[in-house]
């Protein structure tokens, strides 16, 4: 994906983990080839940025060779799958994400953008990551197959999760569902076979920075970390493997407690809660910078901030309590809005955004 820095290359880590040797190598890969700097998506991907075209074919091949992206270009685009980051060796979530990843060439040919959430702990903490079917625990605690956009999933038979996941794909192609693009938009009733429903099980809170049974949790501001920084940090906390998350949040597993350089410790900290897209000069849409200004913000403003480079509202979809948004150079703002909704200031400068919210 071309971006106003150079390309962005994505990497799928296979069960939301890096080990500590491939997440190094990923940081160096970052600063060779790219501009040292790693996205977090909100479907639990990493991103490199600033990659030259030049240097793209030295940095797929390097992350090949690390194992992190497949060398057939037809599986590592069906690899879209976002695993919760707390499993553990032989549950649920662990076995289930292998089985889909060695099966995925029995899946119909899907939508490029839909893809898979496999969250079978003890309650469901993938309900506000984008997928488009959901294998999650069901209140009498089976194994629940829910498609997005529906309250209630298909019981699942223990052992068969992955068959009825392949069989429900291609009902969903010979239903139409092409057509629709996502689950969420297609409003066919469930074939016959699949009427045994029941709501997931209640919710649990996704990761937040701080000490964890598994090692320590850091966060990202805005989703973002140099590469430098995070080489750095699973150095020298003795971390051996990187959970990615999708709350711009990291699991270093092993890892020592306590704050690391560039990460973030703190889970109250704004830049965890504030929506902020990469703007200018990095995306070629934006036409203002965005971080500086949210970071600036954040502790001034009551409930949620989204700051967009541009009226696309990458960084958040939905609605935020106070958006801003640039447009020709300029920003406007509105309150419970969307970025590309019409906004009732315009003309704004940075002088006065932070003159508005009393923090200059």
């Amino acid at each position: 994906m071309l971006s106003g820095d150079g390309y962005v290359v994505r990497v799928r880590p296979r069960l939301a983990e890096l080990s500590a040797a491939q997440a190094l190598g990923l940081c160096i890969a970052a600063r060779t080839h790219g501009a040292g700097l790693i996205d977090l998506t909100n479907r639990a991907n990493v991103q490199i940025r600033g990659v030259t075209e030049a240097a793209w074919p030295d940095l797929i091949d390097d992350l090949t060779a690390l194992g992190l992206i497949d060398r057939d270009i037809d599986t590592e685009t069906r690899r879209n799958i976002v695993t919760a980051p707390h499993w553990a060796e032989g549950d649920d979530t662990h076995r289930l994400s292998t089985e889909l990843i060695a099966r995925l060439a029995e899946f119909p040919e899907l939508p490029p953008k839909m893809g898979f959430a496999i969250d079978a702990g003890a309650g469901p903490v993938l309900q506000d990551v984008p997928s488009d079917f959901r294998i999650e625990r069901g209140t009498d605690r089976r194994l629940i197959l829910r498609p997005e956009g529906r309250e209630t999933g298909l019981t699942l038979t223990p052992g068969a999760e992955i068959d009825a996941l392949i069989r429900l794909c291609y009902w969903f192609i010979a239903s139409g569902g092409a057509q629709a693009g996502r689950m969420a938009r297609h409003e066919a009733p469930l074939p016959d076979w699949a009427q045994d429903l029941q709501p997931p099980a209640p919710a649990r809170a996704p990761l937040t920075p701080g000490p964890h049974a598994l090692g320590m949790v850091q966060g990202c501001a805005f989703g973002q970390v140099r590469a430098e920084d995070l080489a750095a940090a699973i150095t020298a906390s003795g971390t051996v493997a990187l959970r990615i998350t999708p709350w711009r949040a990291l699991l270093m597993l092993g890892a020592d407690p306590g704050p690391q350089p560039g990460l973030i410790a703190d889970p109250l900290a704004p830049e965890l809660t504030t929506d902020a897209c990469p703007g200018a000069p990095f995306c070629p849409q934006a036409s203002v910078e965005t971080r500086a200004l949210a970071r600036a913000l954040a502790p001034r403003v009551q409930g949620r901030l989204h700051v967009s480079g541009c009226a696309k509202g990458c960084a958040r979809p939905g609605p935020a309590d106070v958006v801003i948004t640039g447009e020709n150079g300029a920003y406007g703002m509105a309150r419970v809005a969307r970025a590309g909704d019409p906004m009732t200031q315009t003309g704004l400068s940075t002088d006065d955004l932070l003159a508005h919210f009393g923090a200059r």
